[in-house]
This record gives structure tokens, sequence and C-alpha cells, in this order.
């Protein structure tokens, strides 16, 4: 079955949803209601992947795991008008775990499970660990629906080019895309989009256009651990056009119309399926060639059996030049980085964990403005306290700005002087306590109070750590670093400054220099050896792969690359849980493996 010239367009609606995570039967609800409101206006509609359970599962796709007819009866029941359904789930299937996509039509009062794909690709590597819970599928194929040849691919599929060439030679007039693609990036652009988005303009329309075909995706919305799913689910006509595209960082359903004749007039202008089709067999000899499978020639133990001579390095001879490498820039679209943590926030905080109030420790510095100017932003001010918690020793300056970082925000606002407990405990028992622990004893015990204020108050604590501090190792361990929400923990300090004067916090806390209050007359950079302008662009560097040597010949002083690389390498178990002696098969974190919001 094709879609035919003369047939109506195909009325496709994508939905986008913030799944709650685990709960099946509460996802299988929205789908219901989201499928319900579409009857009689759309003839397929698309969900994205995972979304009866939440992406991030880990060990819990055992527990969310549902065979295809479960999908079937989770629907509910069917009318004339129901359109088909695709949609993403973890699945159960012959006594395995597969990530799935379902293609369901309603039948008689019910549903009609026409096809299930189970991906193939699954990525293990940065924020993904698909292949330690679920198995692989082992085929892509096309098939017949009521309204034409469909085929679906799921997230990472796409990036490759033979799924989508598989499925056009096979037929599909139309690939349905279930993703949950988390946001990555987000360096300014011309679309305003986070920088994974702007990778799926470019694959839908090349893969559309090469073969002829529509390809519309479906995008996973919501924060999952940390993660933030960004939307902006697509649609694209057969000759790469986008015909639709959804909204940012929200759940909702955007419709588009395929018209058939599209194809004709797309595969006419450009007949590069037709031209692929004819050249097909000579490329299947050459690929068998490519990956070993061609057994025709010598075995491998005859023939020339001379040493065969090097390849030569990519690229060419000799030492690459100072400018060879070029480290992807740090600038940020601010007004999408403001947009996705407010949004974050607010998630994170009522729809993830139930909480509607949010204590934050303001010191006075920029880390702790940006990230109660985002709270206020994100729960509204009436619904964040901000806590002044000074030393005898802090700076006058610094609990003036506090004040004046507060009075802006219009944020609670109140004192707690931490003087007497801190030195209750050391003249007592440790007078000659040197100033770096009377300094960890202060964060600690203002970590005890922050999180004291939040049991009364119902709220959580939220972080104020920034990520230069994290790598650099720069924090006081189970102190700045235990609120269990941080907006700015992946932001570089630079970064921060740059958020901060977006935000409108004012310039005298943005242009002074960098200190923790601990001790007095004593900044960042006196205790790190170097500033945050010169150590973020090294950290920046070396966490995206680049080595010592690199820098050097990009001009960075080997000195300061010496001390930073160091200092990232040398604190790796401050941004770790406590490690635990592993003694049973049932482990926590190891074993027993559930995120942090399952």
């Amino acid at each position: 079955m094709t879609l035919g010239p003369d047939q109506a367009p195909l009325r496709v609606s994508l939905a986008q949803i913030r799944p709650m995570k685990g709960d099946v039967q509460a996802n299988a609800r929205i789908v219901r209601e989201m499928v319900e409101g579409e009857s009689g206006s759309a003839d397929i509609v698309v969900f994205p992947e995972a979304c009866l359970s939440g992406y991030f599962l880990e060990g819990g796709v055992a527990e969310a795991a549902v065979s295809a007819d479960s999908v079937s009866g989770l629907l509910g029941p069917s009318s004339e008008a129901t359109p088909d359904v695709v949609l993403g789930f973890y699945e159960r299937w012959r006594r395995r775990l597969y990530n799935s996509a379902a293609y369901l039509t309603p039948s008689e009062g019910a549903w009609s499970v026409q096809h299930v794909h189970r991906k193939l690709f699954l990525p293990t590597y940065g924020v993904f660990d698909e292949a330690r819970f679920v198995e692989p599928g082992t085929s892509v194929r096309a098939f017949d629906t009521r309204f034409g040849r469909v085929g679906l691919l799921i997230c990472e599929e796409m990036w490759h080019s033979l799924p989508v060439t598989i499925l056009a030679l096979a037929g599909a007039e139309l690939i349905a895309v279930v993703s949950a693609s988390p946001a990555r990036d987000f360096q300014p652009s011309t679309s305003g989009r986070p920088a994974n988005l702007d990778r799926w303009d470019r694959l839908a329309p090349s893969a559309a256009e090469e073969h002829g075909v529509f390809v519309v995706v479906s995008q996973l919305v919501g924060s999952e651990g940390g993660k933030i799913f960004p939307g902006g689910s697509l649609a694209v006509g057969p000759d790469g056009s986008i015909l639709a595209r959804g909204q940012l960082s929200e759940p909702g359903v955007t419709r588009t119309s395929l018209d058939p004749s599209a194809l004709d007039r797309a595969r006419v202008a450009a007949p590069l399926l037709a031209d692929l089709e004819q050249m097909l067999p000579h490329l299947q000899r050459s690929l068998s060639d490519a990956v070993g499978l061609d057994d025709s020639g010598p075995p491998d133990d005859e023939g020339d059996t001379r040493p065969e001579a090097p390849a030569p390095p990519f690229g060419g001879r000799g030492t690459r030049s100072p400018d060879f490498l070029d480290v992807p820039g740090m600038e940020l679209d601010l007004d999408l980085v403001e947009r996705t943590l407010v949004g974050f926030i607010r998630e994170e905080y009522r729809d993830r964990r139930g909480f509607e109030r949010a204590v934050v420790g303001v010191s006075g510095g920029v880390d702790s403005a940006v990230s109660l100017e985002l709270a206020c932003r994100a729960l509204g001010p009436e619904n964040v306290y901000g806590f002044r918690l000074p030393y005898r020793a802090s700076s006058r300056e610094s609990l003036d700005h506090a004040d004046l970082v507060l009075g802006a925000t219009g944020a609670h606002s109140r004192t707690i002087d931490i003087s007497e407990p801190v030195d209750g405990y050391v003249e007592a028992h440790e007078p000659d306590a040197s100033p770096l622990r009377r300094g960890n004893l202060m964060a600690r015990f203002r970590a005890v109070v922050l999180f004291d204020q939040s049991a009364k108050l119902r709220a959580l604590p939220l972080g104020t750590g920034n990520k230069s501090e994290r790598l650099l190792g720069y924090f006081t361990w189970h102190a700045d670093d235990s609120p269990p929400i941080n907006p700015i923990g992946d932001l570089f300090k630079t970064q921060v400054w740059a958020l901060a004067r977006h935000l409108g916090v004012p310039d005298v806390i943005v242009d002074k220099p960098a200190t923790a209050d601990l001790v007095k007359g004593v900044n960042d950079e006196d205790e790190l050896g170097i500033g945050y302008h010169d150590a973020d662009p090294i950290l920046h560097a070396l966490i995206r792969g680049y080595t010592r040597d690199d820098l050097v010949s990009m001009g960075m002083d080997p000195h300061d690359v010496d001390m930073v690389s160091r200092r990232l390498s040398g604190t790796h178990w401050k941004r770790e849980l406590p490690t635990v002696a592993l003694l049973s098969s049932s482990a926590i974190g190891s074993f027993y493996l559930r995120p942090v919001d399952y």
C-alpha cells in the first residue's frame, strides 16, 4: 500500500509528553487523553521514545517493561474516529527487555498491534547507558498500514544512514521516529535551540530529501535526574522542507498535514532513491568487501605475506601547528539557558519531588545570586527563602551584597549568625584548628542550618556551586555540594558571570573578585593559584578530550595547564558518592541501580 497522489493529505500529530517517572499506568492515561483529544482530527498520533515510563530508568527498566499486547490494553477502547498510534516503551518480549516502538491501529473497539520495532543502536556513552539494561533489536523493516507504508526508527538510529535507507528501499513513504534526545550544548545559534536539536534539523531533512520520504520526529520533554529533554518535535517533507516544529520544553501536540503528491514531485525532481535501487547490487558487493563478508578471496593466511606499510595518520604528515586545534567556544545562548534552568527548577521541585519552596544560602557572591534569581523566577519570590549565614569574620561587603540581591529578588530574608556554634566547638575541643579546618566547619555548619530550615519550611535546599569549583575540587565536601538540586553546576564560573549580567544581578556583585569568604582577605585566585578566566578554558578543553600537549601547542601556559590538570585528576573522589566496599551481588549503585527521580 502506498500514499496515492489522489489520497487526502495524511494528518499527523506529534505528541510531546512529559512522563511521570516509572509510572506506566499514569503515563498511559496521559497518552489516552491525548489520543482522545486528537480523535477525528488526526490520522496518526506519534508519541516519543519511552513515553510510558520515562527514558533514564537504569535498573528500573525491568519494573516498567510491558508487552506490546499490554500496551494495547493500556490504551483503552477505540472508536471509528480514533487515530493510529505510534509510541515508544520499554518492552518485555520472549523474556528479554527492549527499547521498542509500537504501531497500533483501532480495531473493533480495541487496539491491534501492527508492528513492533526494537531499537538496534543502543547508545552507551556520555549520559547514556542503554546497552546495560536492554537488548538490541536485530532488524528494521517497513510495513503496511491503512494509510500507507510506514517505517519506525528510535532516536540514535536516525543518526546512522543505513536504517533510513533500508526503510526507503523497502517502500516506506513515512518514517516515524520516536526520540528522547537530552539537550546538550547551549551555544548561541540562529535557531535559539540546543545544539542537539540543530543536529536533528540537519538529520531529518537530509534523510527525507535523499530518499523522497516524509520524516516525523516526536521528542520527549521534561527533566530526568538533571538530564533535560527539550521537545522540539519535527515534521519534514520529501523535499527536505520543514513542515512543522514542536515547541520547546512544553508538553503539547504539533499537527501537520502530509500531502501525498509531494512524494511524486520530490522523486521527479531528485530521483536519488531510484538511482540507489539501480546501483544497489554493486553497492551490496562493496559493502560485503568493506565489512569482510566476501569469502571469494584467498584466506587470510595465504597470498602476499609481506608486511603492509602502516597507513599515514589522518591529515597528512608533520607536527600540528599551534592553531591546528580549535576548542569549541564557551559562549552561551543566555536567553535559552535562562528558560531551560527556570523550567528545570520548576519541574524538579514541583513535578518530580512535590515541593513548592526553595531554601538558598545567600553569601553575597555571584553564584548564590544567580541561583536565587533563577529560583524566584521558577517558583515565585514568595516561595524562596534566602538565608544569610555569616561568621564573625565575614566581610561587611558580603553581608551588604547579600542584602542587595535579596531585596532585588523579593525573596524572604533571614540572617542566622553561625559564629557561636562554630566557635563553641573549636574553643571546647579544637583550639588549634587551622584556618582551613575552621573554614570547612563554617561551610558544613551552613549546610546543616539550610537543611534544618528546609525541614521547618517544607522546602528543599538549592545548590549554588559552579562547574569550575566542582572540577577543581574547590569546595567543602558534604557542604557546598550537598543540596539535592543545583541549577548552575554545569556552568563554568565565567559562564555564571555572563548569566548573572543577563539576569540583572547588580554589577557590584558580578565584578568583585570571587571568594568563599571563609578566610578574611583571601579570594579564590589566591587559593587556587589561577584565575577563572585562565582556568575555565583549560578545564573546558581537558574534559572534551584534549591533551596537555594539545593545549600547550595552542599557546596555553604549561604551568597553568599542569596545575589545572593535577587538580582535575586529583579530585575525582570529591565528585562521587562515598566509596562502599562491594560484598554482594545487590550492591547499591553497582547492581541495584535506580535513578534519583525513579
